[in-house]
């Protein structure tokens, strides 16, 4: 067997896994996506209401993660990413794909930024209010994430994966100074930067430009999750117990380090309840939020890659077409909060055309919805979503044209 053949077909057998736990945390980022349109806060004190947050903090780390294994596997196609189906490759082909995947990783990434500012931030508000709001939200993030990966691909993966993880364990080596640094950042000329760094949300600021993703600890993760690439290029049976062990090990650590109160969150449990255990810190995102969050992720994919059936088949589906799916998850979830409002109280509620999901104004009363009625309105939306998922990943297979490597 020839070795572009060879990779094909581990791909083949790869993919699908990874398809699947994609397609998980996107029905995960709906639910989500549906609670701020419901009102419902983002955790509280009854379980719930936590659960029903917290379930969703899985969706970033590996949605990230994910993006940068995808990079490891495209680079390791046998034709250049972007290059027609007539190109032949010399013996020593490796600095041309390298090429291709640096091309292709910052077109896509400049694409994703522009994605979030334009299209996402009109169908996150439903106004054109550019002037008093813009969001850098995820697909910024992830955009900026692929940029400077781009500068990585040419390093040995051993050195990327160290970087990787020296970013996602010694960033909080900054907590004990937080309360100095965050003053003395506001009060640098370039605040943005820092924000857009690291301090995110956290750090305030005024100004339309709302920084919810700071790229660090984040471009760690797509670091990993890069390197993480090499683990899914293995034999299958070698691959899952990798998977396992890796993703156990990460498990263990963060039940040790938050149960010790040792290190990696900036605020630690105070054993005064189980959530509370579980209530880690997302912005930026903390060591014991991602070992939290990656681990289970990680020791699931062997399950991922035996799973068969309908629900493994529809989620893949989701998996297989994640940007297009989240470009029209977005207004699909809106639209719907828009139904439900016209059902509820006779109207559109204008609460509904704030400036979501950050800038929004206080929630009129009465507005709230019931968990119940969350849920089925989330259910309705995966069920609607379905349809043109599969229309589109099907579209991908017959036509194959070089643009919907960007969709």
């Amino acid at each position: 067997m020839a070795v572009g053949t060879r990779v094909e077909a581990v791909a083949a057998t790869r993919v699908e896994s990874l398809d699947v736990m994609r397609g998980v945390v996107m029905v995960l980022m709906a639910l989500d996506h549906v609670r701020v349109y419901s009102g419902v806060p983002a955790g509280g004190p009854s379980p719930g209401v936590f659960f029903t947050r917290w379930v969703t903090h899985f969706c970033a780390p590996a949605f990230v993660f994910f993006a940068g294994t995808s990079a490891f596997l495209h680079g390791r196609s046998w034709r250049p990413a972007l290059a027609g189906p007539q190109v032949r490759l010399k013996a020593d082909s490796t600095p041309v794909l390298q090429q291709s995947l640096e091309r292709y990783l910052l077109t896509r990434g400049l694409l994703l930024v522009l994605l979030e500012l334009t299209l996402i931030r009109v169908a996150w508000t439903f106004n054109l209010d550019f002037a008093n709001y813009i969001l850098a939200g995820v697909i910024w993030m992830i955009g900026w994430c692929l940029i400077l990966l781009a500068l990585m691909v040419r390093l040995p993966i051993g050195v990327v994966a160290t970087i990787g993880a020296a970013i996602v364990a010694g960033h909080n080596l900054a907590d004990s100074r937080l309360q100095q640094l965050i003053p003395a950042a506001q009060a640098s000329s370039v605040f943005w930067l820092w924000r857009i760094l690291y301090f995110g949300p956290t750090a305030g600021g005024d100004g339309p430009f709302v920084v919810l993703y700071s790229l660090i600890p984040w471009i760690g993760v797509m670091a990993l999750g890069y390197a993480f690439g090499a683990v899914m290029t293995l034999e299958p049976a070698r691959r899952r117990r990798i998977c396992a062990w890796l993703g156990l090990a990460a498990t263990a650590a963060f039940v040790a380090l938050r149960a010790a109160r040792l290190y990696g969150e900036p605020r630690p449990w105070n054993g005064a309840s189980a959530l509370g255990f579980l209530n880690t810190t997302k912005y930026p995102a903390s060591l014991q939020f991602l070992l939290m969050t990656l681990g289970p992720t990680i020791a699931l994919l062997p399950l991922a890659e035996r799973a068969q059936g309908t629900l493994t088949n529809a989620l893949a589906v989701f998996g297989r077409v994640p940007l297009f799916y989240y470009l029209l998850h977005i207004p699909v979830i809106h639209a719907a909060a828009l139904v439900v409002s016209v059902v509820r109280e006779g109207r559109v509620n204008p609460w509904l055309f704030a400036n979501h999901p950050m800038m929004n104004p206080p929630l009129p009363p009465g507005y709230m919805w019931s968990l119940p009625l969350l849920y089925l309105v989330f259910a309705i939306v995966i069920a609607l979503l379905f349809l043109p998922c599969r229309w589109y990943a099907n579209a991908r297979l017959r036509h194959r044209h070089a643009w919907m490597r960007y969709l």
